[in-house]
């Protein structure tokens, strides 16, 4: 027998999310009726996933479906949405959710024109389309943005894929998404960085020995916050900062030179807030951005956010 309020669901974009959430709804027992696959990448995905769920054209697949899931890139989002408005798509009463963490539901306008009930449902994960993604999702939390009478709505749904629910307003989906973003893809920047240099110098698996390393930073950081920060920068020890930066000087001197920078911002960034926390002492800030900007550089204090608060750690 099945259970109250299963809904039609269509799916367009079986991309790594698209088919993924899609898969979790229909193990909530709702009925995906369509997805919509383009590339063979999607169509293969939207096989091993949603294994019977027909392929569709998607004006064919919104007019099946109770609930929409866009699962689109951000840039074409709107575009779909009015698109399909042009054609006269949306229906009244129709869920109609999108998986974009930048946007609220204002980019929905043409949906609730019609008389249908935007939704915004971003998981805060990263995926690989692949079923594990499904375990993970039991972990995980959704930024959720609806008219407030829809909320309940939207955060059932969530619940229904096994994960946590998190209301995001309007205002701050773009604030919100910069900050999963920061965390999330810079990690990946970092760590293959780290392990470009490693395996350069010799190191076989940079992953063995980053592993243990990121995975204790993280977990302390998650539990104990900016206390759990550690390292040169942290201690001011300027010589040390001094000598990395000299050393990705001269290691990027022909590799377009990211290592170096990106080295700086987060040094840099590092600094001012352990200078704001009292970490440093007084004039340790400015120490550590002379020394991340080389011997013989100009001391103007450009690019140096927060240059003058180790003035203000004296006595802590």
């Amino acid at each position: 027998m099945a259970r109250p309020g299963r809904l039609g669901v269509g799916i367009i974009g079986a991309g790594k999310v698209g088919a993924v959430l899609g898969a979790a709804l229909r193990g909530a027992e709702h009925a995906v009726v369509g997805v919509s696959a383009v590339s063979e990448a999607s169509r293969e995905r939207a096989e091993t996933l949603l294994p019977g769920v027909p392929i569709l054209e998607i004006q064919e697949i919104v007019e099946r479906s109770e609930l929409v899931l866009l699962a689109v890139p951000d840039d074409a989002l709107g575009e779909l949405v009015a698109g399909l408005a042009k054609l006269g798509a949306w229906q009244p009463g129709q869920l109609v959710a999108h998986t974009s963490g930048r946007f609220g539901v204002g980019i929905l306008k043409p949906v609730r024109a019609a008389g249908a009930i935007p939704l915004a449902l971003h998981p805060a994960m990263t995926f690989t389309g692949m079923s594990l993604d499904l375990t993970r999702l039991m972990d995980c939390t959704f930024g959720v943005t609806a008219d407030a009478a829809m909320l309940p709505i939207a955060q059932a749904l969530v619940v229904e894929m096994g994960a946590e629910p998190v209301a995001i307003v309007e205002a701050d989906r773009t604030l919100y998404h910069a900050a999963l973003a920061h965390s999330s893809n810079h990690l990946v920047t970092l760590v293959a960085q780290s392990s470009q240099l490693l395996r350069d110098i010799g190191v076989d698996a940079p992953e063995r020995m980053l592993g243990p390393l990121l995975r204790a930073t993280l977990e302390n950081a998650l539990a104990s916050g900016e206390s759990a920060l550690t390292g040169p920068v942290a201690r001011g020890d300027v010589g040390t900062v001094a000598a990395h930066a000299e050393a990705l000087k001269e290691y990027d001197g022909g590799a377009g030179g990211d290592l170096l920078a990106a080295y700086r911002a987060m040094a840099r960034a590092t600094a001012r807030r352990a200078a704001n926390r009292g970490l440093l002492k007084e004039g340790q800030l400015g120490d550590i951005n002379n020394a991340l900007d080389g011997p013989g550089a100009p001391d103007n204090g450009e690019d140096r956010p927060g240059n003058d608060a180790a003035g203000t750690q004296e006595g802590n």
